[in-house]
């Protein structure tokens, strides 16, 4: 496994997906640093050699394995592996889009990332036009990417959306297409060989593949890290109750109740499917039902994603008005469309909720100004993922990471500690 250059392994960032992709690429940079230094500890001392002769003798070999002359750099130092491939994104004034790689990914192992949530101004055609781009903008840019990928001769495809695309649109209901499956046929179609998403709407959409693997990564770890920072998760000074929004979130949040072995309450909603909605306040939500007990309790709440919001102010109130001191959420997707900001703005005035935990895999900068928001960090998490895939390693661990959840556990709760070291 090489830990400097020259690697196989290449990112090309989407417009969209550019600031999450930089900050996974400075994970992996640290990660192949790390590494490079625990094996030149452990071999220099096997083979008796200063670590100053094993540097040179892996730059020898280095240089010896590039179809260049020689790699850049000194000889005598580590090399850190450049991951970025530099790109070109034109945007033309009836909409088109093209993409173009400056730099070669022949026989590389890519890995695309696009954050199709991202609506942010982008700065597009080398700063010259500063663009707001829609989600479709953004599958349009990321298939245009893929081929640009495909035709410039990588070996293998993968694509890193955080946000799948479509993804609500998982199952027919009447007359409608199924659009989540529609874009997986297509990414197959393009040679797509791996999807790398995050908290998929849906486990429905990953039947919709033939050929390409698809990988549904969590942020649990890294929600329950941030919760315990601002909440007694051993229910030691507080209660805390996890409730479910939904029906349709039930499995996440009896996951959090049973890593977290704390109770598990339901909100029951009553819907009219006839309504759209359009903003945080027009819900189709008719009446509302509790099923467990938050008076007097920490009320914790977990959803995959977030858009309008109206329906999670609508149980936040419901929440408070059964009897809860605080309401705290958890979003691994905040988008936050239309106006939605400011509706939860309005909402933490009027002490609705005490706090919102959501990631940063989808760019929102308003969103970072709030105090009412915190942002944890899934970037080293899809790092872990990439080298993992990258280096054909097993992903077990980090797709189901009740051990890692059991270990934060025990270290908030020291007399566990005291107990588990009796007992050996």
């Amino acid at each position: 496994m090489p830990y400097t250059e020259p690697t196989s392994l290449a990112i090309v960032a989407c417009p969209g997906g550019e600031s999450f992709a930089n900050e996974v690429i400075t994970h992996l940079k640290h990660m192949y640093k790390h590494r490079f230094t625990l094996k030149n500890d452990v071999v220099s001392k096997r083979y008796e050699l200063t670590k100053e002769e094993l540097v040179q003798q892996i730059n020898l070999q280095n240089d010896l394995q590039t179809s260049d002359l020689c790699i850049r750099g000194a000889t005598d130092r580590y090399r850190p592996p450049v991951f970025k491939v530099n790109a070109r994104f034109t945007y033309f004034a009836n909409g088109e889009v093209k993409t173009e790689l400056l730099d070669t990914v022949r026989g590389k192992d890519v890995f695309i990332f696009q954050d199709v949530e991202n609506h942010e101004v982008l700065s597009l055609n080398g700063g010259a036009n500063k663009v707001r781009m829609t989600v479709n903008d953004h599958v349009m840019s990321l298939l245009v990417t893929i081929d640009a990928v495909r035709i410039a001769g990588a070996e293998k495809i993968t694509l890193v959306v955080p946000a799948y695309p479509y993804a609500r649109q998982h199952k027919r209901k009447g007359r409608e297409g199924l659009t989540a499956s529609l874009l997986g046929h297509i990414y197959e179609m393009q040679g797509v060989n791996r999807i790398i998403t995050l908290d998929l709407h849906s486990r429905e959409i990953v039947n919709a593949f033939s050929s390409a693997n698809l990988d549904n990564l969590h942020a649990s770890y890294q929600i329950i890290r941030e919760l315990g920072k601002i909440v007694d998760i051993t229910g030691k000074t507080e209660d805390l109750v996890i409730v479910s929004p939904d029906t349709g979130a039930i499995d996440r949040n009896k996951f959090y109740a049973s890593g977290l072995k704390l109770p598990l309450a339901m909100i029951y909603k009553e819907r009219d499917y006839s309504i759209v909605t359009q903003d945080a306040h027009s819900t189709n939500i008719k009446s509302v039902k509790l099923l467990g007990d938050v008076k007097g309790k920490v009320a914790f709440l977990a959803d995959d994603m977030l858009g309008t919001g109206g329906t999670l102010l609508k149980a936040m109130g419901f929440l408070k008005e059964q009897g809860a001191t605080k309401v705290i959420c958890a979003i691994s997707l905040p988008f936050f469309t239309g106006n939605a900001i400011e509706e939860f703005d309005e909402a933490y005035k009027n002490g609705l909720f005490y706090r919102i935990i959501g990631t940063n895999a989808v760019y929102h900068e308003e969103l970072l100004k709030r105090e009412w928001y915190i942002s944890t960090d899934v970037s080293g998490l899809f790092a872990n993922v990439i080298t993992r895939i990258h280096y054909n390693q097993s992903l077990s661990e980090l797709l189901d990471n009740r051990n890692i959840i059991e270990k934060v556990l025990k270290n908030a709760n020291p007399e566990q500690k005291i107990e588990d070291k009796s007992s050996n």
